[in-house]
């Protein structure tokens, strides 16, 4: 096949993209009939940028900068670039890159980020940039998470323009997704405030390397994380991620300290993090530091990026990931990526009766009323219509 001289990533990354703005023309491309097509159309353009300054860094002299955004912390000369490729020095002052240039928008179902207890059965308007502060050797979003945005199809949607799509097309939540959000962080934080304002909720799915500073500034308009906790030990971070555990532990514990609704997903990968005695010691911590009622969602692998030569996670390790969560004392334990299996429903604690049935992303019922169960009227942690 001619790639008129584009690397293979470049061409596979042009194709990628193209997907997503046909997808994108006319915005929505939605799966419910009860959203009427829309008539709004985002054009692209190749290689769009948005800078912002960034209010997280540090002079070091010399024309160098300290990015103070996430964990790694990156001493930037002048014209360089961080680890995420997105934050750049200009003249001694690091400034984003992907300021109001994503690449991807699309709406999504809810729980598809996966949210398995915020307003089940809604839509969400689903936003992501290039760039990331990991380097996942499993990332399912690799063209854009490890890409550039010089080198991606980007929309010109400034905050509120999102905040306005997403009330035009009766979406409560705001998804700051696909990619690592902290990496386009102001970009974040801007639509946030404005979507508070317009009682919308902000919500992320996030590795949740991100230093403490931005993390308390973000949580006073965020409304719900999902966080990635994609192993238990510093060494599979390290080879996998390129990444720390330690930070990932501390977000955790901020944001249940911080009230926000915590909700956290374990990509089980065979051989690598599948180990069930380190599954137990997870599933102990996450008792004893967050609680027994934050859901988790053991998810099933697949072969991509550079873990092509591993077999899809077998059922059975979700399913013994699954009854350890149970068995420590875990309330609200989940399968996913399995889809018509009872892993995937969620079942009220107290009297073990289904409260919510799901396939896939489809809910076939929902057994939780104003927070509580149908059943026994026991309080069921989440954010539920009818609910503040």
């Amino acid at each position: 096949m001619e790639m008129t001289g584009l690397s293979r990533r470049e061409f596979l990354a042009r194709c990628f993209k193209g997907l997503c703005y046909l997808s994108l023309a006319p915005l929505p491309l939605l799966s419910r009939d009860a959203f009427p097509q829309g008539k709004r159309r985002l054009d692209g353009e190749w290689g769009l940028v948005g800078t912002k300054l960034s209010p997280y860094f540090q002079p070091l002299g010399g024309g160098e900068v300290r990015c103070l955004l996430c964990p790694r912390q990156c001493e930037i000369s002048s014209g360089g670039r961080g680890h995420c490729e997105v934050r750049e020095n200009r003249g001694g002052k690091l400034h984003s890159l992907v300021y109001g240039n994503p690449c991807a928008v699309h709406i999504d179902p809810i729980e598809k980020k996966p949210f398995f207890h915020v307003l089940p059965a809604t839509p969400s308007f689903s936003i992501a940039t290039t760039g990331c502060n990991f380097d996942c050797k499993f990332c399912q979003n690799w063209e854009i998470s490890q890409e550039v945005p010089e080198k991606t199809l980007n929309f010109k949607l400034p905050p509120a323009e999102v905040v306005q799509i997403a009330n035009e097309y009766k979406c409560p939540t705001i998804a700051s997704t696909y990619v690592e959000p902290t990496i386009f962080f102001e970009y974040m934080y801007d639509v946030s405030v404005l979507a508070k304002g317009r009682g919308i909720l902000s919500v992320c799915h996030s590795n949740g390397y991100i230093n403490p500073k931005p993390l308390n500034d973000l949580c006073q308009y965020l409304g719900a994380a999902c966080i990635d906790l994609k192993g238990f030990t510093e060494d599979f971070y390290q080879e996998l991620t390129e990444g720390d555990l330690h930070p990932v532990l501390q977000t955790l514990k901020t944001l249940r300290r911080k009230r926000i609704h915590l909700e956290l997903v374990n990509l089980v990968i065979p051989t690598k993090n599948d180990d069930m005695q380190v599954v137990r010691q997870m599933c102990l911590w996450i008792k004893r530091e967050l609680g027994p009622d934050v859901p988790i969602h053991f998810s099933r692998f697949y072969p991509m990026y550079k873990l092509r030569n591993l077999p899809p996670t077998p059922v059975e390790s979700l399913e013994k990931a699954r009854e350890v969560a149970l068995t420590v004392g875990l309330e609200y334990v989940y399968i996913g990526n399995v889809a018509g299996h009872e892993g995937e429903n969620t079942y009220c604690p107290h009297c073990k009766k289904v409260l919510i049935a799901r396939r896939g992303y489809f809910i076939l019922t929902n057994n939780v009323i104003k927070g509580k169960c149908k059943f026994c009227g026991k309080d069921i942690p989440g954010i539920w219509q009818g609910t503040s």
